[in-house]
């Protein structure tokens, strides 16, 4: 089969044997967004060449304004009720010489403000085994991170941080912004760290960010660092807000390596034990998910 994990900003498609082991990959900066009306040339360009009939689809092409809106599946659900959910798209998507299906995202409505997540679901679904009975508590960063617990097979809470979106947002189009550098460079370690520090002292994010600013304006770091202080900034106070309701409980960390590592050291600082795991998980999650439908 072929699995697809097409992400808002990214497209990454995985060929697959019977087992599910990976024997090929591609990637596309052709995310959902920007290939909106489009979708199936954009799929049959990456895929061309892979005669595999099956393909699965999960992630924001299944969101409100992609190739076709899924429902969402309520928690608690494990692999079940999520293979359950997924639908067809070749009555409304047809793409010569495969079958599309589509995975459902997952909705917690166990507060007022409902959350949710797509994409996520996938890579969970295939770390699930893995993990066992039990209570985990997972972490996917990305622009918009997800805090996921997992009881005894199931999907359980979904909690949303939107870091990584509130981090572009300051760098690109704030005051803050006009003090640091174009491009993004490397991680300064001794930066990052303050910013952690500093947002543990409980003076609330909105003046530690303003705290961005004048460590500007005295010089209390090189331009080059002053991105990596913001990141420790915002990336403290999202996990202090998580880990509150589950102090010294390790964490799993979902995806690239890139994404993971600052949250890797930020968790490691605060004492809290770490296990990462790769973001072709998504890929194992889509296997599982088509046997678990029959397909």
């Amino acid at each position: 089969m072929i699995a697809v994990d097409w992400g808002g900003s990214s497209l990454r498609a995985y060929r697959l044997d019977a087992g599910g082991r990976i024997i090929e990959h591609r990637r596309s900066n052709d995310g959902a967004l920007a290939s909106h009306g489009r979708f199936s040339q954009v799929l049959g360009g990456l895929i061309e060449g892979w005669s595999e009939r099956l393909v699965v689809l999960s992630g924001m092409i299944g969101a409100r304004g992609g190739w076709i809106e899924m429902p969402y599946i309520d928690c608690p659900a494990g692999i079940g009720a999520l293979a359950a959910g997924m639908r067809r798209l070749d009555a409304d998507a047809p793409l010569a010489g495969h079958a599309l299906w589509c995975v459902p995202g997952m909705a917690d409505r166990g507060r007022e403000a409902v959350d949710v997540m797509r994409g996520e679901e996938t890579q969970i679904a295939g770390l699930l085994d893995t993990l066992g009975p039990g209570t985990h508590h997972l972490c996917l960063p990305g622009t918009h991170s997800k805090w996921v617990q997992v009881q005894d097979g199931s999907i359980v809470r979904i909690s949303t941080a939107m870091t990584g979106e509130l981090y572009g947002l300051l760098r690109r189009h704030s005051i803050l912004g006009r003090t640091m550098p174009e491009h993004e460079p490397a991680l300064d370690a001794a930066a990052f760290d303050a910013g952690l520090d500093d947002g543990g002292a409980g003076h609330g994010l909105l003046q530690d960010l303003f705290g961005v600013r004048t460590a500007a304006l005295f010089e209390r770091f090189a331009t080059d660092a002053l991105p990596s202080y913001l990141s420790g900034l915002l990336i403290g106070h999202e996990l202090r807000a998580e880990l509150a309701s589950h102090a010294g409980v390790a964490v799993h960390l979902l995806g690239s390596d890139a994404l993971l590592e600052r949250y890797a050291r930020a968790l490691a600082t605060l004492g809290v034990g770490v296990q990462r795991h790769p973001e072709e998980l998504a890929a194992t999650g889509m296997h599982l998910l088509a046997r678990a439908r029959g397909l």
